[in-house]
């Protein structure tokens, strides 16, 4: 495998895991935890929340997007294009998900403390949460496939 293709898979890798620790966190502790914040500063809370997350984000998202793409136009050897495939198509309904339903529920948020909408982020958070998982699978998958 050449260094190109070896930095190209193991960016991914990376910034899909990074995704699915950062995921699970938010699933399991963060999101839950809005609910404890108390209705009198849970605005400012949540506006600040939000800023400094995408700080956290933001980096291996763009990577994970950017080898997401590269991978679809130049697969390595042996990875073929089903592999990326998946991965772009399970990246497209976290980011749909993201889009349609969590920055919703976020605005909202970001207005006041809504309990039914502190509900629904975790709820609908499950469909990123299983997304970047599987996508963990993927990326793994197209190392093994790309090192064979």
């Amino acid at each position: 495998m050449s260094t190109g293709a070896l930095v190209l898979v193991c960016s991914h890798l990376v910034a899909n895991v990074a995704m699915v620790g950062i995921i699970w966190f938010v699933q399991v502790v963060h999101y839950p935890l809005f609910s404890q914040v108390g209705e009198h500063h849970f605005v400012a809370y949540e506006l600040t929340n939000t800023r400094l997350t995408s700080f956290v984000v933001g980096p291996p998202m763009a990577v994970e997007g950017v080898s997401v793409l590269v991978l679809l136009a130049a697969p390595p050897r042996g990875v073929g294009l089903w592999l990326p495939l998946v991965g772009a198509a399970l990246l497209a309904v976290v980011h749909a998900s993201t889009v349609f339903l969590q920055v919703p529920a976020h605005s909202l948020l970001s207005r006041a403390a809504d309990p039914a909408a502190m509900r629904r982020l975790v709820r609908t958070n499950w469909i990123r949460t299983i997304g970047w998982s599987a996508r963990g699978v993927v990326a793994v998958a197209v190392l093994v496939a790309a090192i064979r």
